[in-house]
């Protein structure tokens, strides 16, 4: 394993140095090996295209992937990349807009959960900690392969933020709440939860779909305000972020409110450009029964 981890340091180090140009020709490299070479999850890939647009013909769907596979390869670049460059140049990919929302809400010293997809490149989101004096909280499910794992948790925590795993994620927030520490938890809140845990099913993407109910439940519990940060690709090697309001006092919203406006909000976002969502994960890989 430590030989897979200083592989992959190697690699990181060295995508880092590249000016962006040398580093998207790698990428369009790397593009063509997914893609043409060892078709990674090409049999999800289209299976969860053709479920969520059956109005779309095939030619549709196949421009769709395509486009997706560029976009993947950006994203094994560019996060390959984070993992070791500097602080500047990893500015330089992002645009944090209205971060004054929350600004608004720490002089009000409102805790916040903020929901977010597997979006165009979510892990820039690792970066806010250098905007903002709450305490980031970023949750992640822990990956089977360590040296993976091990690279992740460092890419997410090297500008401040503290990555904690999805089952000891309230425990932290109930004790930085009992310590008077203002925070932010980040929830990546479209994975697939686990079948036993699939207490809620909605439509999303013309699918039945079990959706995590964890930031619904933190936020009533510990009433905190939600809010949702949306990540878009202005261009290759450029995103912006902003934030919308869903809710500031979950108290007084309906059972499942909450869960239902940031799967809306996403839906909408996926379905404007599909391309920038991770379609490879077999997102529906158990039905309803």
């Amino acid at each position: 394993m430590r030989f897979s981890i200083l592989l992959l340091k190697f690699l990181s180090k060295t995508l880092s140095i590249f000016p962006k140009r040398i580093l998207y020709i790698f990428s369009d490299i790397l593009y063509f090996i997914l893609y043409y070479i060892i078709r990674y999850r090409r049999n999800i890939v289209f299976k969860n295209l053709k479920n969520s647009f059956p109005e779309k013909s095939n030619k549709e769907q196949m421009l769709i992937a395509k486009r997706y596979y560029k976009h993947l390869a950006d994203l094994f670049t560019e996060n390959f990349a984070l993992l070791s460059m500097s602080k500047n140049k990893s500015l330089s990919f992002i645009t944090f807009n209205n971060l004054n929302l929350l600004e608004s809400y720490y002089k009000k010293n409102k805790n916040l959960i903020v929901i977010t997809g597997h979006y165009n490149n979510w892990e820039f989101l690792t970066l806010t900690p250098l905007f903002t004096d709450y305490k980031i909280i970023s949750v992640y499910k822990t990956l089977s392969n360590k040296a993976f794992d091990e690279l992740t948790y460092k890419m997410r925590s090297r500008h401040g933020a503290l990555p904690v795993p999805m089952k000891k994620s309230i425990k932290t927030v109930i004790d930085y709440k009992n310590k008077n520490i203002p925070f932010i938890l980040f929830l990546v809140a479209d994975q697939r939860p686990l079948k036993k845990d699939a207490r809620y099913w909605t439509k999303f993407l013309n699918q039945d779909t079990p959706i995590f109910l964890g930031a619904e439940k933190i936020a009533k519990k510990l009433n905190t305000a939600v809010l949702y940060v949306q990540v878009d690709k202005i261009s290759r090697g450029k995103y912006e972020s902003n934030y919308i309001e869903l809710c500031n006092n979950p108290a007084s919203t309906e059972q499942y409110e909450i869960t239902e406006k940031h799967t809306r909000i996403l839906e909408s976002i996926i379905r404007n450009k599909p391309e920038y969502w991770l379609w490879s994960h077999n997102r529906w890989k158990y039905t309803k029964e």
